[in-house]
């Protein structure tokens, strides 16, 4: 079984920052394109930014400019860190990976979430 975690949402005010972290963890023999989504209240699950096992990087226009992301390869771990936030950026943040496992089967991986609040 393999499985991601994500950690450091919070409370924070428009223009603050936040840094999210998630890493990985089971029977992991590599890991290839990893990244994050959010989840508004009532809304559908939105893009923001991947990257590759290479450190390639997407981002979504949204948040271009404003968040970096980043990768760990020996922690099997990515970050985001959050950069002038604004209201709009709230919402659940949710990590995915592409995992291949010991076993040699390929997981698309999802984790619960952390929650990032930012008041105006």
């Amino acid at each position: 079984q393999v499985q991601v975690a994500e950690s450091g949402g919070g409370l924070v005010q428009a223009g603050e920052s936040l840094t999210l972290s998630c890493e990985a963890s089971g029977r992991i023999a590599t890991i290839n394109a990893m990244g994050w989504y959010r989840q508004g209240p009532g809304e559908q699950r939105e893009f923001l930014a991947k990257i590759t096992r290479s450190g390639k990087t997407t981002y979504s226009d949204s948040i271009k400019g404003r968040f970096t992301i980043s990768r760990n390869n020996h922690k099997h771990t990515i970050y985001l860190q959050m950069d002038n936030l604004r209201p709009e950026d709230t919402g659940v943040i949710v990590c995915n990976a592409a995992i291949l496992d010991v076993d040699n089967s390929w997981h698309d991986v999802w984790g619960q979430g952390t929650r990032v609040t930012v008041s105006s």
